[in-house]
């Protein structure tokens, strides 16, 4: 490379990709390089992390915990919008991303860094942060073109890693979900196989007696289970641990990528899941009929918005302002039976109901006759009427 670097701030996971980026770098542009390890939830080892980047070469490590702000920022204000992009993929790997690059962008701006790298293909997230500092991303520029190059280039630099020739998923992990991809799961016609999946029990494994949670929300953002108090991280702790044990979460997707290609992965959500289910039952009830049709179809802008890695845009600002507003009342407690990988909702309650049993019930009575709605009716299907009338007139005279 002809670029010539001081610093460069790597965005580090320890995985296959960044652990041989780092050499990769050094060789390239003779720089130093701050690694910067962003705690999402992953659970990962971070002293060994920590000591894996020195020894692969980096010169400084950085660990961020950034769990909370991870869930309370980006997760459910996300969740709130309705964080579902290609039917069933719950934005894990998405929503981490610009959080991930924005500490990233911090600590190169404090450690004196002169470039930013990271091992995705990426989606320009930078742009909005700092754009004078050029990005380096190794995927679209070096000779690696395959999982198998990447690990024969580490086996030849002495990095260490997990993934082998045999099993060769990639894996994507935080405290909302876990993504695998890569090795068997790119041939869409095979089924995943069984050691892909790690956050969730099989649902033979899942226990044969249902389980129930009662998830408290105050306008439309999660705060509580069965009645406790607790923080964002605790709760979705909580919640992982009651979909591991019953199978909750797991999804098989050809999804769209950004650029148009498809690709298909496995993915698993266990307390997501339910927190998704257990927030549009809870809408329901809140949620006015044309307010929810609105928020629904913006929901699913919003999710592609996230996908395609425009989360520090003035539009996404603007639909969080429409979200906050639409879910204003979206305060109560929603009952959940978990049972053999399936979320049922056993029962929801507010304070704010729209539902009135009154009105629900087949006897009325004062407030609503149906006579009421003749006139409707009869407006509403004037056109259908019209139509048939002169379709019949027309075929008379034939």
């Amino acid at each position: 490379m002809s670029q010539h670097y001081a610093k460069i701030a790597l965005a580090y996971s320890g995985g296959l990709d960044t652990s041989i980026i780092i050499p990769w770098l050094k060789e390239q542009y003779g720089a130093k390089i701050v690694a910067i390890i962003a705690d999402v939830g992953q659970g990962d080892d971070y002293e060994r992390l920590r000591e894996k980047a020195f020894r692969t070469g980096a010169d400084e490590v950085v660990v961020a915990d950034l769990v909370e702000e991870f869930l309370t920022d980006y997760v459910w204000p996300t969740l709130k919008a309705g964080p579902v992009y290609d039917y069933k993929y719950l934005l894990g790997t998405s929503m981490a991303r610009p959080l991930i690059a924005k500490k990233q962008v911090e600590v190169a701006l404090e450690t004196g860094c002169d470039a930013l790298s990271h091992g995705c293909t990426g989606k320009g997230t930078y742009k909005a942060l700092a754009p004078h500092l050029p990005v380096i991303a190794p995927w679209r520029i070096w000779d690696i073109v395959s999982r198998e190059d990447a690990i024969a280039y580490a086996q030849k630099h002495n990095v260490q890693v997990d993934q082998t020739v045999a099993k060769i998923y990639s894996h994507d992990e935080n405290i909302w979900h876990i993504s695998h991809e890569g090795g068997a799961l790119e041939d869409p016609a095979l089924e995943p196989p069984d050691d892909v999946w790690m956050l969730t029990n099989s649902i033979d494994e899942a226990p044969n007696q249902p389980a129930y949670v009662t998830i408290g929300f105050e306008a439309g953002a999660p705060v509580s289970l069965d009645g406790e108090k607790l923080s964002a991280t605790e709760l979705m702790r909580r919640l992982n641990v009651l979909g591991h044990d019953h199978g909750i979460g797991r999804t098989d997707l050809v999804e769209n990528r950004f650029v148009g290609m498809k690709s298909r992965g496995a993915y698993e959500t266990p307390g997501g899941a339910m927190l998704v289910d257990a927030l549009q039952a809870l809408e329901s009830l809140t949620v006015d009929r044309d307010t929810a049709m609105m928020k629904h179809h913006l929901g699913l802008d919003y999710a592609r918005m996230v996908y395609n890695g425009q989360w520090f845009t003035p539009l996404r600002e603007a639909l969080d302002a429409f979200v906050n507003k639409a879910l204003e009342h979206t305060t109560g407690e929603v009952r959940l039976k978990l049972y053999k990988g399936h979320v049922l909702v056993a029962g929801r309650t507010s304070p704010y109901s729209l539902y009135s049993t009154t009105l629900a019930s087949f006897t009325m009575g004062a407030l609503y006759d149906q006579k009421d709605a003749e006139g409707f009716i009869n407006l509403v299907g004037l056109p259908i009427k019209m139509k048939a009338l002169l379709d019949a007139e027309r075929e008379s005279k034939k």
